[in-house]
């Protein structure tokens, strides 16, 4: 039996916008008269605070295998704790980032997709996932002087190349991110009401 709520992602490298396209996707939903919730990776629980603490905001990266085993297990948090009982209240919840950025990010690092498929595999699927898709050159012009260790250029080539793939898979449904931030907005809105209404 298909649950009561939607669970959408958005996806997108760094500075891409996904955080601002996410929150005007659940105030547009909210206005429209659904019951919309933001949430984000790393999430808010204790799993996902640790990472933000010891892992993102640090200038030598830790192993990529470690960052991959935190963020599944961060995620399975987010969703039992979070997101499944959100869904069940029906409620559309708006993910900043889920899986996806996982095997984008960790898979950039050389280390195998299906490795970690595997260690994701008992969470939720998302019923629609979302790419703002922006180019790296762009997204170099919005970083500032001190770019974090995900931000250099090779990195996030190599991020953009596996979100690319993800999008030819039918994974993902992409979104011109360098458009207008409204325009961009409005085109989202319109494929989840799509998606919610149908």
């Amino acid at each position: 039996m298909k649950h009561k709520g939607y669970f959408i992602c958005i996806e997108g490298l760094d500075k891409s916008g996904k955080t601002s396209q996410s929150i005007l996707l659940v105030e547009a939903l909210c206005r429209k008269g659904f019951d919309a919730v933001y949430t984000t990776e790393p999430s808010n629980g204790e799993i996902g605070r640790f990472i933000r603490k010891y892992v993102l905001h640090r200038k030598d990266r830790v192993s990529p295998i470690i960052e991959a085993l935190l963020f599944a297990a961060d995620r399975a948090d987010h969703v039992e704790n979070e997101i499944k009982p959100l869904l069940s209240e029906g409620k559309i919840i708006v993910s900043d980032r889920y899986v996806y950025s996982s095997l984008a990010y960790q898979g950039a690092t050389g280390l195998s997709l299906d490795w970690i498929k595997e260690i994701n595999k008992h969470v939720l699927q998302p019923d629609l996932s979302i790419y703002i898709d922006v180019s790296v050159e762009t997204l170099m012009k919005r970083y500032g002087k001190e770019k974090s260790v995900m931000e250099q250029f090779e990195t996030q080539k190599k991020v953009e190349k596996i979100y690319k793939n993800l999008v030819q898979e039918g994974k993902l449904i992409p979104v011109n991110g360098e458009q207008s931030i409204e325009s961009a907005a409005n085109e989202i809105f319109s494929i989840v009401l799509n998606y919610i209404i149908i």
